[in-house]
């Protein structure tokens, strides 16, 4: 082996460009704003209890694609197994939570 391929060898190669504070500074803003929208609606009385419970699910979705995505980094090259994972994950427990509505209600 060359000492090139020893000394690259088990390294992850990362982009070359470097997320500045900024964009994370940003993105935590985002998070607070997507948290007070849903923080508003439940503590606004007169709004429709489906409207406000559809708004939860919405600001819910949205918030674990911010958190995934740059804070957990998995928008980065080279995270295609964990995202693997989670998705298999998620369909493990969809199925559970399906199956188990199935057989208690019928």
């Amino acid at each position: 082996m060359t000492t090139d391929h020893q000394a690259n060898h088990g390294i992850v190669k990362h982009s070359e460009r470097h997320e500045g504070p900024q964009k994370h500074i940003i993105v935590f803003i985002f998070s607070i704003i997507l948290t007070a929208i849903a923080f508003a609606a439940v503590m606004a009385g007169g709004v429709n209890a489906a409207f406000t419970v559809l708004l939860l699910l919405v600001m819910a979705v949205l918030q674990v694609l911010v958190q995934m995505g740059y804070w957990m980094h998995l928008k980065d090259r080279g995270h295609m197994i964990p995202i693997i994972f989670m998705i298999g994950g998620f369909f493990v427990a969809g199925t559970a939570i399906v199956t188990a509505l199935y057989w208690v209600w019928w």
